[in-house]
């Protein structure tokens, strides 16, 4: 453990206080030190080594604006011999992440640099084969539809290895090289091709013609020929990602490539560090593919979910490997759990293939012939696709946060591991989503958060009330600034949610607000969630459903309460942030129950209606 001197001093006073309340496995402390330089090694036994050296990541502790610290640790790392691509650095939150080759005697001698945080080694790109490869699918094929998008004013932007001149798919996605980008590589313009076929119609069903897509795709080519062969390449790429969501808005990001590593708990990676800033203002929902590193007979370790798909402000997709009934996850498809916070990865499930049931996209060598392919790049930009739909369907009434709350709200995980499926597949029909069946209603809220207020949000009820048995389940999401310099304290907002029944049941006579009763259990974590008391309410999604008697109900209510911190302190000067809540009550003795409700909450409640008809049955 490590702490502050406050800390352990107030530690001693608790021993001191009540002995007997410590568990026995605390017995006595072994040592206590100050971390020692060589701390600052983590890992290397596992670092790539060529010529130049063993390949490293170096963190230090800098802003932007600390451009003295960098200087200095280059012309130190020069006197050891070490020269610096400081030209590549990334900066995210108080750290600045820089690639490097050096020998094991020279890595020594620069961790005696006061700023250096780590030395760690260094990641490589995704290998995008041989799962993902698509593969011609005979004589069979599917029609193109004819129509342009739905809305050809939505735009979504996809970063992966580009599109050929001249595809079938210009009609609704246009090719960008992103900046500094090198020459193509076929084997990723194929990966992009079918990339961008998932997003725009889905897994096809051969013989019928493809939907209408719903939206315009800004494919940014940022892979190239270089991607596989220059160990830096990573930063490239990254970089080329950032300088594109700088320069333009997108509300609809898909990523279906990231570095080849999986999530650590005590460090976090540059590539998650900077996409969660970047989302941190809630007006983006990012797909993140979570890799196809989960094999069976893989570590443990290293069957986790890769690197950026542990961002807390993103929306991580695994595959699942079937589109019927009695699915799991796909067997390749990366496992949970995140860091805490972001305990609960990967967030979702979607289809994404399997060898028995393949996902299939249009080749990329002929117009309408398709391909059988499987893997996490097409199960996330397929579960974005929902996402695009609904904005379609509703125009711009539903925030990215809001359709992400929704996505998750209405997964189920099918009796699986929290840490296979995270909060389970997506429902393969839009209307399971978007539409109140008998005896149901569900309401979103939205909006922003202001810090160490409350907010008080209705849960659905009519007046005439309800009778028999009755369900609540209810999703939040919010987004939140990081703070990557310090892990275990990495998100800067937090949510403590109170479930508050009947408003005319008081604990006290005196009480000023209803008796609360528990909702948002800890048990709906897995185990590493209960090892810091108060860590549930700095998750970025708290999903839950309970039953309940209809007469333990009466105006039952979720008081909110936004806390805000830095670096695990006391926040000054805390921002409002963006938050979503999904609440669906389920009653089936009442099946007009939506009806009551607007009649109930007329005024106060609006109903969504749809900007443009989608196919969906109702």
């Amino acid at each position: 453990m490590a702490g502050d001197r406050d800390s352990f001093a107030q530690w001693a006073e608790d021993f001191a206080r009540d002995p007997n309340r410590l568990p026995e496995a605390i017995q006595r402390i072994e040592s206590v030190r100050a971390p020692l330089p060589g701390d600052r090694l983590r890992n290397l036994q596992y670092a790539d080594v060529t010529e130049e050296g063993i390949l490293v990541e170096l963190v230090l502790h800098a802003r932007a604006h600390d451009e003295y610290i960098v200087a200095a640790f280059e012309a130190y790392s020069r006197e050891l011999g070490i020269e610096l691509d400081t030209d590549r650095r990334l900066y995210a939150g108080g750290l600045c992440f820089l690639p490097a080759a050096a020998s094991s005697v020279q890595l020594d001698a620069l961790t005696h640099f006061a700023f250096l945080r780590a030395a760690r080694p260094l990641s490589k790109m995704r290998h995008l084969m041989p799962i993902e490869r698509a593969v011609q699918a005979g004589a069979s094929n599917c029609p193109l539809p004819v129509e342009g998008p739905k809305r050809s004013d939505l735009r979504v932007a996809v970063f992966d290895g580009g599109l050929k001149p001249g595809t079938a798919l210009d009609k609704w996605a246009t090719s960008i090289d992103a900046p500094g980008v090198g020459e193509s590589e076929a084997a990723y313009l194929e990966h992009g091709h079918s990339v961008t076929s998932a997003l725009l119609f889905g897994s096809l069903e051969p013989g019928v013609e493809a939907e209408q897509p719903h939206a315009t795709i800004d494919h940014y080519r940022v892979l190239d020929a270089s991607s596989d062969g220059d160990p830096f390449e990573l930063y490239d790429v990254l970089r080329r990602i950032d300088d594109v969501l700088s320069d333009k808005s997108y509300e609809f990001i898909n990523l279906s490539l990231g570095p080849y590593s999986s999530v650590e708990d005590d460090d976090v990676h540059p590539w998650t560090a900077v996409l969660d800033a970047y989302l941190a203002e809630g007006k983006a929902l990012a797909a993140i593919a979570v890799g196809n590193n989960g094999m069976p007979n893989a570590d443990p370790a290293e069957q986790r979910i890769q690197v950026p798909a542990d961002c807390v402000n993103g929306f991580a997709v695994g595959a699942a490997d079937s589109t019927r009934d009695g699915w799991k996850r796909s067997a390749y498809s990366a496992l949970g759990p995140g860091r805490s916070p972001g305990l609960v990865k990967p967030d979702a499930l979607e289809f994404g293939g399997s060898n028995t049931e393949p996902f299939v996209v249009y080749s990329s060598s002929d117009d309408q012939t398709i391909a059988h392919t499987q893997g996490t790049s097409f199960a996330s930009p397929a579960a974005l696709r929902r996402a695009v739909a609904m904005r379609t369907h509703f125009g711009d009434r539903l925030s990215p946060l809001a359709l992400k709350a929704l996505l998750i709200h209405s997964a189920g995980d099918g009796g699986h591991e929290r840490a296979d499926v995270g909060w389970g597949r997506i429902p393969g029909a839009l209307e399971d989503i978007m539409v109140c069946g008998d005896g149901e209603v569900r309401v979103v809220y939205q909006g922003e958060l202001t810090p160490g207020r409350y907010l008080r949000a209705q849960i659905p009820m009519p007046d005439r009330g309800l009778s028999g048995k009755v369900k609540i389940a209810a999703t939040f999401t919010y987004a939140t600034l990081t703070d990557p310099q310090d892990p275990g304290n990495y998100t800067r907002s937090g949510l403590v949610v109170t479930f508050r029944p009947h408003d005319q049941k008081f604990a006290k006579d005196d009480a000023l607000d209803p008796q609360s009763k528990p909702f948002f259990k800890k048990t709906a974590f897995d185990t590493e969630g209960t090892l810091r008391g108060d860590a549930q309410k700095w998750e970025t999604v708290l999903n839950r459903e309970q039953g309940f008697m209809a007469k333990s109900l009466r105006n039952p209510v979720f008081d909110i309460h936004y806390n805000a911190r830095t670096n695990g302190g006391q926040a000054i000067g805390a921002e409002r942030i963006r938050y979503a809540l999904v609440v669906t009550v389920t009653s089936p003795r009442t099946p007009d129950l939506y009806d009551q409700v607007v009649r109930t909450y007329a005024g106060r409640l609006e109903a969504l209606r749809p900007v443009i008809e989608l196919p969906i049955q109702i």
